[in-house]
C-alpha cells in the first residue's frame, strides 16, 4: 500500500526572493477526477509523465500511488482528459537532511507559494527553515485539486 505523509507551509515571499535555490522544474498538472474522497492527476514536466492516485487526506496521511509515463501520454491526457489544471515550477531544497518542495505557483493561481515535506510519520521531528511562514496543511483549499477549482486569485 502507497502512503503519504506530507505537511503544507506558507512561504514568507521576502526570504524566498533572497534565497539561493537551484532551477525550478515546471510542472503541468490537471485532474482527471477531484473529489473529497480521491484525485486522479496527471503531471507533465519537459521530459517525464506521471499517473497519480490519492485517497481521502486524514491529518497529514493519505493513500498514494504514483507510476512514471510517457510525457507525450501525459499530455494527451492532459489536453483530452482533464477536467480542471494548473502550472507552477517546483524547487527541491534539502535543509537539514530533508527534502523541501517548493511550488511557486502561476496563471490563475499567482502569487502563492507553498512548500511541502514528507516524513516517515505525522509525529516525526523536524527542522523549520527560516523561510517557512505558517502551516496550512489541514487547510484544503491549499490542496492543488482544489486550487484548480477555486484558485488563489478568487480568494480575496
Amino acid at each position: 500500500m502507497g502512503k503519504e505523509i506530507e505537511r503544507k507551509f506558507l512561504i514568507d515571499h521576502h526570504k524566498w526572493d533572497n534565497l539561493n535555490k537551484p532551477e525550478g522544474k515546471l510542472f503541468r498538472q490537471g485532474y482527471l477526477l477531484t473529489d473529497k474522497d480521491k484525485t486522479i492527476r496527471v503531471r507533465a514536466t519537459k521530459t517525464k509523465g506521471f499517473l497519480t492516485i490519492k485517497g481521502q487526506t486524514i491529518g497529514a496521511t493519505r493513500l498514494e500511488y504514483e507510476y512514471e509515463i510517457p510525457v507525450t501520454e501525459a499530455t494527451e491526457l492532459l489536453d483530452n482528459f482533464a477536467v480542471s489544471e494548473l502550472s507552477k515550477t517546483r524547487y527541491e531544497i534539502k535543509f537539514n537532511d530533508k527534502l523541501w518542495e517548493v511550488d511557486v505557483f502561476s496563471g490563475d493561481n499567482l502569487g502563492l507559494i507553498v512548500a511541502e515535506i514528507e516524513l516517515e510519520s505525522e509525529e516525526e521531528n523536524f527542522d523549520l527553515p527560516d523561510w517557512i511562514g505558517k502551516e496550512v496543511t489541514e487547510e484544503e483549499k491549499y490542496y492543488n485539486s482544489n486550487l484548480t477549482v477555486k484558485p488563489f486569485k478568487d480568494w480575496v
